[in-house]
């Protein structure tokens, strides 16, 4: 008979607070995996590649390079 006593206003207050903590939930979960989860390989899309990471010396090597073959052209 607890159900029968359970008005309409509070079921919807009910169901707005679970969609209000399910939300909070889901976009801090979002701002903690882009600034603090560790499984991400350097950048904020997590997507496990290496955009977040320069390797300076292997840029400084390309260019190296390529210079030195246009200036042997």
């Amino acid at each position: 008979m607890l159900l029968l006593a359970v008005t309409s206003v509070e079921i919807q207050y009910s169901l707005i607070a679970v969609l209000f903590v399910s939300a909070a939930f889901y976009v801090g979960r979002i701002f903690w995996r882009a600034f603090f989860s560790k499984t991400a390989a350097g950048c904020a899309k997590g997507c496990g590649g290496a955009c977040g990471t320069i390797d300076v010396d292997q840029l400084q090597r390309t260019i190296e390079a390529r210079t030195m073959a246009q200036a042997n052209r």
